[in-house]
């Protein structure tokens, strides 16, 4: 199959989403509707309260609209039951959160291995898909040390060896760079646009940074829950990351 001939692997349609009680709620979604092709690098920008997080936690399972649909790689996830989803997630997307999010106990190695090990991957293949994603985000040689060992960019890499050690397609990243100085956001940025461009691995980037929201191929802006702007080519760079 042609590449472009593939059917979106994220797909919203009217989707609502409010929060708090009925009588006055507050809106997070407000009829949001797009597609992400495979293989693309979308970037999801917005002023903080705009409802990129809220959008990011639909994609990925972890909420659910009020009213509309969200579909990834052509399957409505609300008509998934609890260990469908955990399936597709583990199987299909991976994260990488601002917060980074290691476990303190476990060292690098086990930090990055135990989404192989909970999918139930042979042992000696989990050893060497490890291995391999530290070393594709340059930190080999940290396999044995502690996440409280690291520095704010390293702990950021283990977090992404630990979401594409699976080898997902689809790849969340929410505020990806907000916990690093400048020069270490921008390394994590580049890591992300290689494992797009040279992986395939199609990115969609919650940021409230203009810089960093240049990597993309595509900026979605939301404001008040509803899409603003859908442009193909990013805003020009306004901030340092």
């Amino acid at each position: 199959m042609d590449p472009s001939d593939a059917p979106a692997i994220v797909t919203a349609i009217d989707v609502h989403k409010s929060y708090g009680p009925r009588d006055a709620p507050s809106v997070a979604l407000d009829g949001v509707s797009f597609t992400i092709e495979p293989g693309s690098f979308v970037s999801l920008v917005g002023p903080s309260g705009s409802g990129k997080t809220t959008l990011l936690n639909l994609v990925a399972g972890l909420d659910v609209p009020d009213r509309g649909r969200v579909l990834v790689d052509g399957r409505d996830l609300a008509t998934l039951r609890d260990a469908e989803l955990s399936h597709l997630r583990l199987r299909l997307i991976g994260f990488v959160f601002q917060a980074f999010n290691l476990i303190p106990s476990l060292n690098v190695e086990q930090n990055v291995a135990w989404p192989l090990e909970f999918a139930g991957v042979r042992r000696d293949e989990v050893r060497a898909r490890t291995a391999a994603a530290l070393e594709s985000v340059g930190v080999g040689d940290r396999a044995r040390r502690y996440p409280g060992e690291l520095s704010g960019g390293e702990q950021q890499r283990v977090a992404v060896a630990r979401a594409i050690v699976t080898r997902p397609r689809l790849l969340l990243a929410d505020e990806p760079t907000g916990n690093l100085d400048s020069h270490t956001g921008r390394v994590i940025l580049d890591l992300l646009r290689r494992l797009n461009q040279d992986e395939h691995v199609t990115v969609l980037m919650v940021t409230h940074n203009l810089f960093a929201a240049s990597y993309g191929d595509r900026t979605l802006e939301l404001r008040d829950g509803v899409i603003g702007r859908d442009v193909a080519s990013p805003p020009s760079v306004a901030a340092e990351v």
